[in-house]
């Protein structure tokens, strides 16, 4: 037995370290310490490239080696910038202007300048409607429909120019890349093959140096960072798929910081004299979507077509106990599309949210047609077919919804006379099933996604153009299309605001997704070899904070 966990926790060290050294070097290597200075952190993350031109699962690493021109933290934090130094929007509300920060330099010396980000946002706008257009990453050409022009004025001074008034300028989600590196990069290259090998040339304040897929990615401090070197020598990235390791690496003093913890494994760091733990409201929505499909791919009952039947479904689905059962009380109970920590957007929608009531599900049910006639405790569709409803779920890539989530679903819905079978997929054969929607074939899916909360990325779940990567549930709405097109070529705040909140109304009473909980990260650190962490968030979710400015104890 002794010797088992002597080996098992030397696997363990070398797991940690994410490489085929031989053991006894990562042993040492994870020894205990704090006197490398190296941060080490890890998340149940699994990306594939360098490239943020040809994937969506990179933004963990390469958010700390480059910068968005503006993006959320900038608009959030006074003290955390991007790219861009200070902005501004003219009178017309459709000529922006930035100014970078002067003398700013990329990590291998080189000036990094206006001109390199008119150069980025130009790359991707020259392929729209070419056969590679750059549509498929972390930077692609969506909202760029909206310019007219994007130019560098001088080396400090970004002009962009937009066709109609839009937020896009400060609302994007585009990583700066140096012109130099890119130039000679086909679109081609540039959407598949690239792979923007290690060391990247960042503006970030940790740079990229090694990456190994399913591993980890090591960076090194960019002597070149506009706020001076960071003070740390050095971070390490391990990419695990399970949680049972961070927290492993937590107690052991393998690991600095850890995020994706469960709830059980967040109370049980709570106990450690040596750790600090907290929780994050993050963008993430989890819901329960209805396949609205008709004709090919369409579910097994038309009724999923049927804003009352799914309207009924809603009165049968408890939030509240979602959270505290499912997520034990890490979470908000879901309403509509926008998360609380959209604060710019958020509605509980008061005056038309359902309430959890299984009797008042049956009701609507009868009222809509949906009635058990021959008393066998199973409803009936329009057709006369009883109903048997598939609902897929599987794995995410983000924060986990617990089994137990799905377990009270799938009875609830039972108890009203709507048997559910639940079938889980792995996440390529779940992702294959809804984004197809000639091979859907599904009635249900539990599902999430955590993208920005830009009104863009608030409203995608409900956009028509947006079936096939986004929009889980295939419905299309003219209205909830044309409120979408308004709201993006808004400047107004108090405007944007309106529209966001018609839509998510409209969507909201017809019903083609059951907002689940919106849940909380659940994140921990140790106290014992750096400083410097976030109070209310130890790391941003959205940037690189706060590895810009730690420092060992």
């Amino acid at each position: 037995m002794n010797e088992w966990s002597l080996s098992r926790r030397a696997v363990m060290k070398a797991m940690f370290m994410g490489s085929a050294m031989p053991l006894i070097l990562n042993s040492r290597a994870l020894a205990a310490s704090c006197g490398d200075h190296i941060v080490r952190i890890a998340a149940t993350a699994s990306p594939d490239t360098m490239n943020p031109f040809a994937t969506w699962s990179s933004f963990w690493p390469t958010a700390f080696s480059y910068d968005f021109l503006v993006a959320v933290d900038a608009q959030r934090h006074a003290d955390r910038q991007g790219f861009a130094k200070a902005w501004s929007v003219a009178d017309d509300k459709l000529t922006w202007t930035f100014k970078m920060w002067p003398d700013m330099k990329w990590s291998d010396g080189q000036p990094a300048t206006a001109r390199d980000a008119a150069f980025t946002y130009n790359y991707l706008g020259d392929s729209i409607g070419k056969p590679d257009e750059l549509n498929i990453g972390w930077n692609n050409t969506d909202g760029l429909q909206n310019v007219e022009s994007i130019t560098a004025l001088d080396d400090e001074t970004l002009q962009i120019v937009t066709k109609v008034p839009t937020r896009w300028p400060i609302d994007n989600w585009t990583m700066i890349v140096p012109e130099h590196i890119w130039k000679d990069i086909s679109y081609a290259d540039a959407r598949s093959t690239f792979r923007n090998d290690p060391p990247l040339v960042g503006t970030g304040p940790m740079i990229v140096s090694e990456f190994q897929q399913g591993q980890f990615a090591q960076f090194t401090p960019n002597k070149y960072f506009r706020a001076g070197q960071p003070k740390t020598a050095g971070m390490v990235f391990h990419f695990f798929n399970s949680a049972d390791l961070i927290a492993q690496g937590l107690k052991s003093g393998s690991l600095n910081y850890g995020f994706y913890l469960t709830a059980a494994q967040w109370a049980d760091l709570s106990k450690n004299p040596d750790i600090v733990v907290g929780e994050s409201r993050v963008e993430q929505r989890n819901f329960l979507a209805f396949n609205t499909l008709s004709g090919k791919g369409a579910g097994s009952t038309k009724a999923l077509q049927d804003p009352a039947f799914r309207d009924a479904i809603g009165y049968a689905i408890d939030q509240k106990a979602i959270v505290d059962r499912a997520l034990r009380g890490h979470g908000d109970a879901g309403v509509g599309l926008v998360m609380p920590v959209a604060t710019d957007y958020y509605s509980d929608l008061s005056d038309l949210r359902r309430h959890f009531d299984l009797a008042e599900a049956g009701r609507r049910l009868d009222a809509a047609g949906y009635q058990d006639t021959n008393g066998d405790g199973v409803r009936e569709d329009k057709e006369g077919k009883s109903f048997q409803l598939e609902l897929i779920t599987g794995p995410s890539a983000n924060i986990e919804l617990p089994i137990a989530a799905v377990e009270l679903i799938a009875d609830w819905l039972g108890q009203i006379g709507v048997p559910v079978s639940v079938t889980r997929l792995d996440a390529g054969a779940l992702g294959a099933r809804w984004r197809a929607p000639e091979n859907a074939g599904w009635d249900l899916l539990i599902d999430n996604n955590w993208l920005t909360p830009f009104p863009h990325d608030l409203l995608i779940l409900g956009s028509g153009r947006a079936i096939g990567t986004n929009n889980r549930s295939f419905w299309a709405n003219e209205k909830f299309d044309k409120l979408l097109s308004e709201v993006e070529v808004t400047v107004d705040l108090k405007k944007s605001q309106e529209l966001v909140d018609q839509a998510v109304r409209l969507i909201y009473t017809e019903a083609p997704y059951i907002m689940l909980c919106y849940p909380t990260l659940l994140e921990a650190r140790r106290k014992d070899c750096f400083e410097g962490w976030g109070t209310q968030d130890m790391m941003s979710m959205v940037g690189y904070f706060p590895f810009d400015r730690l420092r060992p104890v």
